[in-house]
C-alpha cells in the first residue's frame, strides 16, 4: 500500500476502506446505480429501482474487495468521500489483479480523481507482485473506456466467463511489468 496520496491542486486522499463501511457502502451503491441506470435506460427504457439496486448489491456484495483477497480504495476531497476504486486478485499464480467498482461522484469529475484512482490500484498492484491489472467494462460506459485507454490499458480477449459478470462487454489489460 501507497498510503495516501495527494490529488492534484487540491486537498485530497485516497486511502483503503473496509467494503463494510458506511462510506464505502453508500460509494459502493451510488456506483452500481450510476452504471445500472445506464443500462436500464439504454436496454429498459427506464431507470433502475431502489428494489433491483438491493437485489444487485445482495448478489454481488463486493466483499472480496476486503483483505485478504482485495482492497478498497476510498477518495476523499476535504475529509469527504468522492470516489472509490477496488482491486482484487483475479489470479495470483498467473499474477493478475483486477480493477474494480471504479466510480467518481458526479461534482467531483473532470478534477483528475479518475487518474489518481487508476495510478494508486496501479501502486498498489505491484506492491502484492501483480504483473498486470485486467479490467471488464461495458461498451456503453464510453467514458471509462476512453480513460483507461488513455492510461495505458489495451483491449484482451474476454478473461471471465458470461456466469461471472453477464453484462461485461469489453475486456482490457496493462502490464505492469517495468
Amino acid at each position: 500500500m501507497t498510503g495516501t496520496a495527494p490529488l492534484p491542486a487540491s486537498s485530497w486522499s485516497i486511502a483503503p476502506q473496509s467494503v463494510g463501511s458506511a462510506e464505502s457502502a453508500a460509494l459502493l451503491r451510488e456506483y452500481l446505480t450510476d452504471v445500472a441506470d445506464r443500462w436500464y435506460v439504454l436496454n429498459l427504457g427506464r431507470r433502475c429501482t431502489p428494489e433491483e439496486i438491493a437485489g444487485h448489491l445482495a448478489e454481488d456484495p463486493s466483499d472480496d474487495l476486503d483483505p485478504p483477497s482485495g482492497l478498497l480504495m476510498v477518495a476523499r476531497r476535504d475529509g469527504e468521500p468522492v470516489g472509490c476504486v477496488g482491486l482484487r486478485w483475479f489470479d495470483r499464480v498467473r499474477g493478475a489483479a483486477e480493477l474494480k467498482r471504479m466510480y467518481v461522484r458526479p461534482g467531483a469529475r473532470g478534477q483528475g480523481l479518475a487518474p489518481a484512482l487508476l495510478a494508486e490500484a496501479e501502486a498498489v498492484a505491484r506492491q502484492w507482485g501483480a504483473e498486470r491489472i485486467l479490467l471488464d467494462t461495458r461498451k456503453d460506459l464510453v467514458e471509462a473506456v476512453a480513460l483507461y485507454a488513455r492510461h495505458g490499458f489495451a483491449h484482451v480477449p474476454r478473461y471471465n466467463t458470461p456466469e461471472e459478470n453477464p453484462y461485461a462487454e469489453v475486456w482490457m489489460a496493462k502490464e505492469l511489468r517495468a
